[in-house]
C-alpha cells in the first residue's frame, strides 16, 4: 500500500521566492556600468589594424628622444540600449569604488540614437586632436590659424532646422569662434539659454538663435550640446599625425598637446616619471572638464602613474577619490601642466603647486 504525501503549499514559498529573486537578478537593468578603460602612452605606440603605430608622428621635423610616460586615459562602458547589464552584474559593480552605475538614459537619452552619439564622439576626438596640435605649436611659437565649419546637423536636436552643413561659425554669444574646442567650451560655459550664433552661409553673414540641450555622452560626460558636428580647418606650418583607435570624445586633448611638445623639444618633459592626465584643450591652451574622472584616477594608478594632471573644473569630483601613491595637480591651461612637469622632472618640491587636495586609499 502506497501513501501519497503532499507538500504544504506554504513550504514552497521560500523556493518560489528564491526563484523569483534569481530571475529578477538576471533581468536587464536600465543602467550602465562605467569602469577604468585602456590607458595609452602618448609617447609610445598604439595598435592600428594589428600594427604597432606611433601615437604621435611628426614627419619631416626634427624630434628628440624622450622617456617616462604621458598617459591618456579612457572610460569603458558596459551596457547600451540594446544590450543592458543584468541586475546581478550591477550588484557586483557596487563593491568596486572605481566603477559607477549610471542610468542608461543619461548616456543614451531618448531622441539621440547610439549612432548619433558615436558620430558626435568621433567628431569631438578629431577636433580635440587638431586643437591639441594647435595648442602645442602655438606654445612653441609657431603661427597657427583656423576656422570652424558645421559638418552635420543631427535630427531632433536644438540645431536641427536652424544651422546647416557648410555654415562657418564666426561667433557664439558674441564671442569669436576660432576652433571646435573653443566652440564646445563656449557652449559649456553658456549653458542651455537661447543663444545668438553668427555664421557665414553662402558668402553672407547671418545670426541665428539656438538653445543648447543638456545631453549625456559616453564616458560619464553630461553637458549642453547644440546637436552639430564641426570641423576645425587649421593652417599648420607642418603636419603632425596623431593615431588612436576606438576612442571617442575630446578628453585626450591636453595629453596629446604635452606629447607633441615633448617630441619637438630636447629632453624629457617627465624626467622619466610615469605621468597621466586628462582634459580637453583648446587651440589657445585652455584646459576644460571631462567625464569619468573617478574611473580615470583609478586607471592611471593601476597603470603605474604617480603624477596626475586634472582639470581644475573637475577638482570637486577628485577630492576623496585619489588612490594611494597618486599625486594630483590641478591645471587650467597647458602652461600650468608644463609647470607641473618641469617641477616634478627636476625633483623639486611641489608644495607650491595647485592640487586637488584630499587623498584616500584606493
Amino acid at each position: 500500500m502506497r501513501v501519497r504525501r503532499t507538500v504544504p503549499w506554504r513550504a514552497l514559498l521560500p523556493v518560489v521566492a528564491l526563484v523569483l529573486v534569481l530571475l529578477t537578478a538576471l533581468l536587464p537593468a536600465p543602467y550602465v556600468i562605467e569602469s577604468p578603460g585602456p590607458v595609452t602612452n602618448t609617447l609610445g605606440t598604439t595598435q592600428i589594424d594589428g600594427t604597432a603605430t606611433p601615437v604621435i608622428r611628426i614627419p619631416g621635423r626634427r624630434t628628440y628622444p624622450t622617456s617616462g610616460a604621458l598617459d591618456l586615459l579612457t572610460v569603458s562602458v558596459v551596457g547600451s540600449p540594446s544590450v543592458r547589464p543584468s541586475w546581478l552584474t550591477l550588484a557586483a559593480s557596487w563593491f568596486d569604488p572605481a566603477q559607477s552605475v549610471t542610468p542608461i538614459d543619461e548616456l543614451y537619452p531618448p531622441g539621440l540614437t547610439q549612432k548619433q552619439s558615436a558620430e558626435e564622439g568621433a567628431a569631438e576626438m578629431t577636433g580635440s586632436q587638431q586643437s591639441a596640435v594647435a595648442a602645442a605649436l602655438r606654445h612653441l611659437g609657431y603661427p597657427v590659424s583656423g576656422t570652424v565649419t558645421v559638418r552635420s546637423v543631427l535630427a531632433r536636436t536644438p540645431a536641427a532646422g536652424v544651422l546647416r552643413p557648410g555654415d562657418v561659425v564666426r561667433s557664439f554669444a558674441g564671442h569669436p569662434v576660432v576652433d571646435s574646442c573653443g566652440l564646445q567650451d563656449l557652449v559649456l560655459a553658456h549653458g542651455t539659454a537661447p543663444t545668438p550664433i553668427t555664421v557665414e552661409r553662402a558668402g553672407s553673414a547671418r545670426t541665428v538663435t539656438v538653445a543648447p540641450r543638456r545631453t549625456a555622452l559616453g564616458g560619464g560626460e553630461r553637458r549642453p550640446l547644440l546637436g552639430v558636428t564641426t570641423s576645425s580647418t587649421y593652417r599648420f606650418p607642418f603636419p603632425v599625425k596623431l593615431q588612436l583607435a576606438d576612442v571617442d570624445g575630446p578628453s585626450a586633448g591636453m595629453m596629446f598637446a604635452l606629447g607633441i611638445i615633448d617630441e619637438l623639444t630636447p629632453g624629457a618633459l617627465t624626467g622619466g616619471l610615469h605621468v597621466a592626465g586628462t582634459g580637453t584643450i583648446c587651440g589657445d591652451g585652455s584646459v576644460g572638464p571631462i567625464g569619468g574622472i573617478i574611473q580615470k584616477l583609478a586607471g592611471a594608478r593601476r597603470a603605474g602613474a604617480t603624477v596626475f594632471l586634472a582639470p581644475a573644473s573637475n577638482c570637486d569630483e577628485v577630492v576623496g577619490h585619489i588612490p594611494d601613491g597618486l599625486h594630483v595637480f590641478r591645471v587650467e591651461r597647458l602652461s600650468d601642466a608644463l609647470a607641473v612637469l618641469r617641477t616634478v622632472a627636476a625633483r623639486r618640491s611641489t608644495a607650491d603647486l595647485p592640487t586637488c587636495s584630499a587623498r584616500v586609499g584606493s
